[in-house]
């Protein structure tokens, strides 16, 4: 039986965060979906085509692990994807309460989807894709918390932050 998980988030930017845990999971499953959510109540500084093709570029060294925006419901996108588990990351014990929240509510919506979460490398436990921004925008050096290609697209678009 062949395990496929999808791994959602707004990823505005993704992180070294998100690609340690993609890298994790992709050891633990045959096949993961990066599904990058268009989520425009968010307001992402990078829309979803910027989002999907950043990822991309970055976890492209992965040969089971697949990109995908959508703007679907969580629970019809994973369906869609013929995939049983929902791959979530915890932080911190902060994250617990409202991501417990939301497997409860996918579990409600489709009882045959399995949330599984996974928690951050010590070295990654601290980024956050919000942090990142923040940083960038009163310009400092984001390089150790990103992709070099993240850190090019983050200098693009300095100006588009909101202050």
């Amino acid at each position: 039986m062949t395990v496929v998980a999808v791994y959602p988030g707004t990823f505005d930017p993704i992180t070294n965060g998100h690609s340690d845990l993609v890298q994790r999971a992709a050891s633990l499953f045959d096949r993961v979906i990066v599904g990058i959510a268009a989520n425009p109540s968010k307001t992402p500084l990078f829309d979803l085509a910027q989002r999907v093709a950043m990822a991309e570029q970055v976890l492209s060294r992965f040969e089971n692990v697949e990109v995908c925006g959508f703007s679907d419901l969580l629970v019809d996108f994973v369906k869609i994807k013929n995939a049983k588990v929902i791959l979530r990351g915890l932080r911190a014990v902060s994250d617990f309460e409202y991501e417990m929240q939301l497997a409860s509510m996918n579990r409600h919506l489709d009882n045959s989807l399995e949330t599984v979460f996974m928690t951050p490398s010590d070295e990654t436990s601290f980024i956050s894709a919000s942090l990142v921004k923040e940083i960038a925008l009163h310009g400092g050096d984001v390089s150790q918390f990103v992709h070099e290609r993240i850190v090019d697209a983050l200098d693009s678009v300095k100006n588009k932050i909101p202050r």
